[in-house]
């Protein structure tokens, strides 16, 4: 009892909204629990197996419906009401599930996911009501919904030959993440935010040809940088020499006339 006190699936609501849905948890809940027969016609089952069909189906059900089919005890018979009130829904909602199909396009969705999430809906909306949907007429109906500007890549996709459209999808899925891939990579490096390799090279080339230049002018006889302004420091470093040395000769010569002319030496004192 302990597994019945949370849901299995939504509980059938009192419009009937989800009955074909619900029809089909309970279905595939009573096979499972080895109840399918307590609800088939002709089917033998046990007074137990229908007390425990009727716990579930109840447990399953809306509290008004509850209620108003409190007094029915054999799981057939609450199937058989259930079916007879709300089986038109078939007739309601199957020309919208048609109507979704049919407007379904590729184009209309922002990604692959999207489209496929919807398709999927609609095409279990159709089998749930009757409609055989098959591998085929998933591909066709993804490849009749290309936009208008992307007809060469339709027919190249249609060329490939799929059998299964899981396999047309996986493609899909796999070429919009590499198209993703693609965009971040240009929003991260925009075209013509990298300088030409033609600019560099043209750069590299007026720097060798200055620095060449800048070599020969050191080169020459005038001052200047490189090797003739090191020899112009030491002409200039010998020139202050000689400077100094006549100096100093002209002072000895001076301090000699001195002692030579008293009236001098007085005069330099």
């Amino acid at each position: 009892m302990s597994n019945l006190a949370k849901l299995e699936f939504a509980a059938l609501d009192i419009s009937g909204k989800n009955y074909l849905s619900w029809v089909l948890d309970v279905e595939i809940h009573l096979d499972a629990k080895g109840l399918g027969n307590t609800i088939l016609a002709y089917k033998e089952a046990s007074n137990q197996d229908k007390a425990k069909a009727m716990i579930f189906i109840h447990h399953h059900l809306h509290e008004g419906l509850k209620v108003e089919y409190l007094t029915v005890k054999d799981p057939f018979e609450l199937w058989k009401n259930l079916k007879e009130r709300f089986d038109h829904q078939k007739t309601v909602i199957l020309p919208k599930a048609r109507y979704d199909w049919m407007h379904l396009r590729l184009q209309d969705f922002k990604t692959v996911s999207e489209y496929n999430s919807k398709l999927f809906k609609i095409s279990s909306q159709l089998k749930l009501y009757g409609e055989n949907i098959t591998d085929e007429d998933l591909l066709q109906k993804t490849f009749s919904t290309f936009h208008a500007t992307n007809v060469l890549l339709q027919q190249q996709y249609h060329e490939k030959g799929f059998k299964r459209y899981s396999e047309l999808i996986s493609c899909f899925l796999v070429a919009e993440q590499n198209n993703e891939l693609l965009m971040k990579n240009h929003g991260i490096c925009p075209i013509g935010s990298a300088p030409f390799p033609g600019v560099n090279v043209t750069v590299h080339n007026n720097y060798e040809n200055r620095k060449y230049r800048g070599r020969g002018r050191g080169r020459g006889r005038s001052g200047g940088h490189g090797r003739g302004h090191i020899s112009n420091r030491y002409h200039g470093g010998n020139n202050n020499d000689t400077s100094n040395h006549q100096k100093k000769n002209n002072n000895e010569r001076q301090e000699r006339s001195g002692q030579n002319n008293p009236s001098k030496a007085v005069e330099n004192i």
